[in-house]
């Protein structure tokens, strides 16, 4: 197999042996900073993007995916939800009240923010009921005669109060019953219908669900909040919001979730750039050591050099000839550092191996997600950066004057 004599020249240099093994040393070493360096990157960005893509995923489990509100109030939310439904684009639409409480259960008191639902329409805009862990979304909708109404719980929360399916507890609401001595806050007894787990620790924790006729009791309400919509495009969310107010006229107040969580996200984004940028460190330094291999090896050649102009290679060939012993190393560094990112990411995120606190994170492990165009772009920077790297060491050795190297050799 006939090879570019540059080549055959830059491999046997690559792989030098016994009084050149030192190239090697130094090569391999230069070889194995790229590795280490486009792996780390790879992991930081799946890691960065995955604790992304693992938040919206979550938000928009437990959460609508617009939030619409009339200034003229919603008097009747069934036919306001349908109203909403029939819109373009829209797939779902259910009514909702939100309010806050203290719910009791044997000595322990925890807040807890009360959402009221319609149970069979909620589960068109949030994945209540694929969330269920306990219990079931039913026995919101209708209670036998003298039972008490049903609540559902998030897990955490069942578990700071010590409470389970059938159990009773006690929710404290601040508005009551006007009296002589002023305000009283009303109590209610509820039993625990069942216990959901929307993968949000704020949810799990801190929300407990009810029927919107119990939410208007508990919070003195006449009518619902808010009608909450699933649309077909979540990255289509914010066009859609604001044709329903184009639509439907301007008592219409929307809001859809990128703009209720722009500041986590935007933060989210640059975390990852700065990540990305402060490990992309380790691929310049691996560079700098590239630099420093073929000053080495251009020095430690410059005989061999200055023969190879006398016998008629020119600048152009000892260019290229440096040039692509310096693309091999970071070629293989590349190639190895992106496979072991990957293979990395992937058992990282399969078995799920790195714990975070999941009351500050919303998660309670680190999901990696390798993206091709990210995998992509790093791997061409990294090749872009090795083969910078080469350019003044190879234009170095094409400069090289035989006579004056040879001359007392």
């Amino acid at each position: 197999m006939n090879i570019p004599f540059e080549l055959h020249i830059a491999l046997r240099y690559l792989f030098a042996k016994r009084k050149q093994a030192f190239i090697s040393v130094i090569s391999s070493i230069s070889t194995l900073g790229v590795a280490i360096g486009v792996m780390a990157v790879i992991i930081a960005l799946a890691m960065m993007t995955g604790l992304q893509d693992e938040l919206r995923d979550r938000m928009l489990g437990s959460n609508p995916h617009v939030w619409v509100w009339n200034q003229k109030g919603i008097a009747n939310a069934q036919a306001e939800a349908a109203k909403l439904r029939a819109l373009p684009h829209v797939i779902g639409a259910a009514p909702a009240i939100l309010g806050q409480g203290l719910i009791s259960a044997s000595s322990e008191t925890q807040p807890v923010q009360i959402k009221g639902i319609d149970p069979a329409l909620e589960q068109q805009v949030t994945d209540i009921k694929g969330a269920m862990l306990t219990g079931s979304l039913a026995p919101l909708a209708s209670t036998a005669e003298g039972d008490p109404d049903g609540i559902l719980l998030g897990k955490d929360l069942a578990a700071k109060l010590g409470v389970s399916v059938g159990d009773s507890v006690s929710l404290l609401t601040p508005q009551g019953t006007l009296s002589p001595m002023g305000m009283i806050p009303r109590t209610r007894r509820l039993r625990v219908a069942g216990t959901f787990s929307l993968g949000l620790f704020e949810f799990d924790s801190t929300y407990g669900f009810v029927s919107l006729d119990v939410a208007k009791r508990l919070l003195d309400r006449t009518q619902a909040d808010f009608i909450q919509l699933r649309v077909d495009d979540i990255y289509h969310a914010p066009q859609i919001a604001q044709s329903i107010t184009d639509t439907l006229g301007p008592q219409y107040l929307t809001e859809d979730w990128e703009g209720m969580n722009r500041s986590l996200f935007k933060a989210l984004w640059l975390e990852k750039i700065a990540v990305s940028l402060a490990i992309g460190l380790i691929v310049m330094v691996a560079a700098l050591n590239i630099i420093g291999t073929l000053i080495l090896l251009v020095m430690d050649k410059h005989r061999d050099i200055a023969i190879l102009k006398t016998m008629g290679a020119s600048a152009r060939s000892v260019t290229l000839l440096f040039m692509m012993q310096g693309t091999m190393i970071g070629l293989v560094g590349t190639v190895a550092g992106g496979v072991a990112g990957f293979v990395l990411s992937f058992v990282l995120d399969r078995y799920k191996l790195i714990s975070i606190p999941g009351d500050v994170y919303q998660v309670s492990h680190l999901p990696f997600t390798v993206v091709p165009l990210d995998f992509t772009l790093v791997v061409a920077v990294a090749l872009l950066i090795c083969f910078v790297a080469t350019i003044y060491p190879s234009r170095q050795a094409a400069k090289l004057d035989p006579a004056a190297a040879l001359r007392y050799e």
